[in-house]
């Protein structure tokens, strides 16, 4: 099957995998991103020499009723939302949320649909500061031709509100690089204009 997004995939035997809107224990319907949670017997019993963070990463599964193997939960602070044939999609991590202009929006699902876009390969959205202090969303982008912006700005208006729709747009040759490999965020440039 094609996917826009690859997807992490299911719970394996004795895990149990939920989706909960962020600080709360409401479990999210199939196609509604929230925090991805880990309940079984794959659970670590915490954090070594870190109570505070064991505390409040490792909490009681509050869908077992106590049933033994299930009674903790990990709380991963990645954003997720089920797919209809029982996958899941990783969105990105929930510290990748912004308020901006009073929304709250999650970066990583407006990423999501930037990479859904036919010729768009790799895409990090970010929010990031003006001269005046507010903080607009900038889309980095890397893809097999040359998109203009307002051709972005439109095929995302289809399926994001307006307010999700990011102010600047940036095509790259490529995505810069942290010597792990991993996409470094500080090194993306300022938008132009």
């Amino acid at each position: 099957e094609e996917y826009a997004v690859i997807p992490i995939g299911k719970p394996i035997q004795n895990i149990r995998l939920y989706i909960v809107k962020e600080g709360t224990e409401q479990l999210q319907p199939i196609g509604v991103a929230g925090e991805l949670c880990i309940g079984g017997v794959g659970v670590a019993r915490g954090y070594l020499n870190r109570p505070e963070l064991t505390a409040e990463k490792f909490v009681a599964d509050p869908f077992t009723g106590g049933e033994a193997g299930y009674e903790r939960m990990y709380r991963t602070g990645d954003l997720a939302r089920w797919m209809p044939d029982g996958n899941i999609e990783y969105l990105g991590r929930i510290d990748h949320q912004v308020k901006i202009r009073g929304y709250r929006i999650e970066l990583g699902e407006v990423e999501s649909q930037l990479l859904k876009v036919e010729s768009v390969r790799e895409a990090v959205v970010m929010a990031r500061a003006d001269e005046t202090g507010q903080k607009q969303m900038v889309a980095y982008y890397v893809a097999g031709q040359e998109l203009g912006a307002s051709e972005l700005r439109s095929e995302l208006g289809r399926e994001l509100p307006s307010y999700m729709v990011p102010s600047y747009f940036v095509q790259l040759e490529q995505m810069p690089l942290s010597p792990n490999g991993k996409i470094d965020r500080k090194a993306l440039p300022a938008p132009e204009g």
